[in-house]
């Protein structure tokens, strides 16, 4: 659903707007949290809770990636054009 909506393959995104994307990320914290979770997930000692917590990261993650993805090859595309 979310790369229909996104449509990373489609170059259409102004270079301003790319580079804003391309900015975003995770803080450390959240980094920090994001491994203790994956330790704790491949450990087999994640709580109910803690694998909700889990799942929402890698939910707006994979978010993340389809908003770069289309932000790089609109970066790729604006140099081709040049």
């Amino acid at each position: 659903i979310l790369d229909e909506l996104i449509s990373p393959d489609d170059s259409s995104l102004s270079v301003r707007v790319a580079e804003e994307l391309l900015a975003i990320g995770f803080s450390s914290t959240a980094k920090e949290t994001i491994r203790g979770l994956l330790q704790k997930n491949n450990s087999g000692t994640i709580t109910d809770a803690e694998k909700e917590t889990l799942q929402n990261y890698t939910r707006v993650g994979q978010f993340l990636d389809l908003l770069q993805a289309k932000a790089r090859l609109s970066l790729m595309q604006s140099e081709s054009s040049l």
